[in-house]
């Protein structure tokens, strides 16, 4: 292959002027920051990135059906506080209560899509009304309190630092990977995609869209569940407002990946460089003495100015 084709060929990638705004960010913060290509910082950009990739692929999953999860920090917070809880009351072992939390996690996942597919209501109604019983459980249960005593192990597993590398990035590696393959490879990845593209033509092919969409909403639960796990072991306790601060972030990074907000298409690259986008940005503002809230401002200005590419593109290929 000639240099002028493998540089057409990277053009013509739908995540290559990601893949170069997060490279020219990088240069950018090495030079206005020394302490940026630090060892310790780059472990604390891996640790953040860990986080935020899992919430946006929780939020990918629905968003592939051309639907929404506007509860899925709910469920990350009402997860942790059942698995801290399990730790610190009941003395479960780790494994069990990780199991039993992601299990509570797919059940709050697997009730959204149960009421979207049964009363015909847009998911954002359903999630948001939602995400206001899991909170209202969470608070009920714990009075807002949290769960300090948690296993060692969990916590030290958590709070672990290999160099620069955390060892909680291997979960979400796995996580991506199987998502990756989850919609590359197998039938029930197709229907997701398949339902979000033209609902119409998937009920008349024989798609099962109830239940895909219910599988849908089940996955995302799942991984909000992971992620709230994850956080908490960062965290060393459970605390019950984990997940509050999600919502942004879940739909920002998918979003400026390139995923369709009609749904019918996802790009896991994509979100992967969004994610690790986004975690530079809050980075950044840390090192240079920027007001945090910023974060906020400027994750809105990228999610508009993808939004608003998304659009052009798609008025481009129809003309």
């Amino acid at each position: 292959m000639t240099k002028t084709s493998l540089l057409r060929t990277l053009v013509n990638i739908e995540w290559a002027g990601l893949l170069g705004v997060v490279i020219l960010a990088v240069v950018i913060m090495a030079f206005a920051s020394p302490a940026f290509l630090s060892t310790y910082n780059q472990y604390v950009l891996m640790r953040d990135v860990a986080i935020t990739l899992l919430v946006a692929l929780s939020q990918l999953v629905v968003l592939a059906i051309g639907q929404m999860n506007l509860s899925l920090g709910m469920i990350g917070g009402l997860v942790v506080v059942i698995t801290g809880g399990l730790m610190e009351v009941w003395h479960v072992p780790v494994p069990l209560s990780v199991l039993i939390g992601v299990i509570v996690g797919t059940a709050c996942g697997l009730l959204n899509g149960f009421i979207i597919v049964r009363s015909g209501i847009n998911s954002f109604i359903v999630t948001i009304a939602t995400s206001s019983v899991f909170l209202g459980i969470n608070y009920g249960m714990t009075e807002a309190v949290p769960f300090y005593n948690l296993t060692p192990e969990f916590k030290a597993f958590g709070q672990a630092r290999w160099g620069s590398f955390p060892p909680i990035l291997i979960v979400t590696i796995i996580v991506t990977i199987l998502i990756a393959i989850f919609f590359a490879r197998t039938i029930p990845g197709r229907q997701i995609l398949a339902v979000g593209g033209n609902l119409l033509a998937s009920q008349t092919s024989g798609v099962p869209v109830g239940r895909t969409v219910m599988m849908a909403h089940a996955i995302s639960g799942a991984i909000a569940a992971v992620a709230g796990i994850l956080l908490m072991a960062r965290l060393g306790q459970a605390q019950p407002t984990i997940g509050q601060n999600w919502l942004l972030p879940s739909f920002a990074a998918p979003i400026i990946g390139g995923v369709a907000l009609s749904g019918g298409s996802v790009t896991i690259m994509g979100t992967v460089l969004a994610a690790l986008l986004i975690a530079i940005i809050q980075d950044a503002l840390v090192l240079l003495n920027a007001d945090p809230y910023y974060v906020q401002f400027l994750l809105g200005v990228l999610i508009l100015a993808a939004v608003g590419f998304d659009r052009l593109a798609k008025r481009q290929r129809e003309a």
